[in-house]
């Protein structure tokens, strides 16, 4: 039977919106059926508000707490105008140490600044679909766990891992090795590149682009040409859209 909604459980999930209470909390929210299930299968699932009509037919899930409530108690719970069947709040992820993961021999991403949650969560889902597993995030980028972020990655973020560093720093630590690519309006033509080695793509903030710190790091500096080339066009590309031309040539050479 639909329950009703405590003051204090409600006070709580809207609290979640905040990041200073998800830190506080370590937990986050996801709502609609695709992305509550995507993400039950990588994170802990403390908790699910959902209607009966969700609960007959979808698949089960290993939660600490199952609450089925009416579309209208969904709704107080909801931060979306028109929620759709559940809402659920996860665990984070543990932290990492910054020498666990090796890129040798293969893609990873950083970002440098992205402010939009749109657009972060758009790279996730990019990142998810072109098999990039890691994506380093400058302390300046858009929370990886606001509920906005979360819902544009529809489910990648259980299988992409976001980690948040001194970005700078980071970089400086890698093998000499590893080539570290930026884009630019200056850069190498992206198509006349050979980027089969893989390495770090960094891609910047909407508005400033790669900060002069980070800049100063790059080793290879690409770009993604307009066409014609002599014909008059928008200033720059949506970081999500460049991030996702270069992954693509990235991975389409990578498959030779």
């Amino acid at each position: 039977m639909p329950m009703p909604i405590s003051k204090n459980k409600l006070k709580w999930i809207h609290s979640l919106s905040l990041k200073k209470h998800r830190d506080a909390e370590n937990c986050f929210l996801a709502e609609g059926p695709k992305t509550v299930e995507d993400l039950a299968d990588n994170f802990r699932l403390r908790c699910v508000l959902a209607t009966d009509r969700y609960l007959e037919s979808a698949k089960r899930l290993n939660a600490e707490e199952v609450v089925e409530v009416s579309q209208q108690e969904l709704e107080k719970a909801s931060l979306q105008k028109t929620p759709h069947d559940c809402l659920a709040v996860f665990e984070k992820p543990q932290g990492f140490s910054e020498a666990d993961f090796s890129i040798e021999d293969t893609l990873v991403l950083a970002l440098d600044g992205i402010q939009d949650p749109g657009n972060l969560g758009t790279i996730i889902r990019l990142a998810d679909w072109f098999g990039i597993a890691h994506i380093y995030c400058s302390m300046e980028c858009a929370d990886a766990f606001s509920p906005k972020t979360v819902q544009a990655t529809m489910g990648a973020l259980g299988r992409v891992a976001c980690h948040y560093v001194d970005l700078p720093r980071w970089i400086k630590m890698l093998p000499q090795t590893i080539p570290v690519y930026g884009t630019f309006l200056e850069g190498e033509d992206i198509y006349c590149k050979d980027l089969r080695g893989g390495g770090l793509l960094v891609m910047g903030n909407e508005g400033k682009g790669i900060s002069p710190a980070i800049e100063a790091l790059v080793t290879e500096r690409l770009f993604v040409p307009n066409y014609p080339l002599n014909r008059a066009t928008s200033e720059s590309l949506n970081v999500a859209v460049a991030t996702s031309i270069a992954c693509a040539e990235f991975r389409r050479q990578m498959r030779q």
